[in-house]
């Protein structure tokens, strides 16, 4: 006996609404409810929609795509303000030194949030999932 409705797949979620919401510090369900209680500090639920978020891990992902990012715009630009500008070593020093650690501090939370959005659009570490059935207990 098969019941075809029984079957179905969860609705889809959409990967890139889902992102820039999380980019944006916000709920990726709703859109609405903050996706942060402090600077990198994830609510457990949303309070808007209820939305379970504590089953995120980001991990250290965001980090590393943030050192990716800022060194990968950082170093062509240090090559060119030199090669144009030929500046002291203790502007450039500071110059660079400050920007990394803007621009760092700026993208992190923002890439966080796009990493749980990817995580619950894409149901990973229990997002999404139903709660599960207790299991039957042999009786004796």
């Amino acid at each position: 006996m098969s019941h075809d409705h029984g079957a179905h797949l969860p609705e889809e979620r959409q990967v890139k609404q889902a992102m820039l919401r999380g980019a944006l510090g916000r709920c990726p369900a709703c859109g609405k409810g903050k996706l942060f209680s402090g600077y990198l500090n994830v609510n457990a639920t949303c309070a808007h929609c209820g939305e379970d978020l504590h089953h995120q891990r980001a991990d250290d992902g965001p980090a590393y795509l943030t050192i990716l990012l800022v060194s990968h715009l950082g170093a062509p630009l240090l090559l060119a303000i030199y090669m144009i500008y030929r500046p002291s070593a203790m502007s450039m020093l500071i110059g660079f030194g400050l920007g990394a650690v803007v621009l760092s501090l700026f993208l992190l939370p923002r890439i966080k949030g796009a990493f749980i959005g990817f995580q619950w659009a894409r149901r990973m570490h229990g997002f999404g999932a139903t709660p599960l059935a207790p299991a039957e207990t042999p009786s004796s």
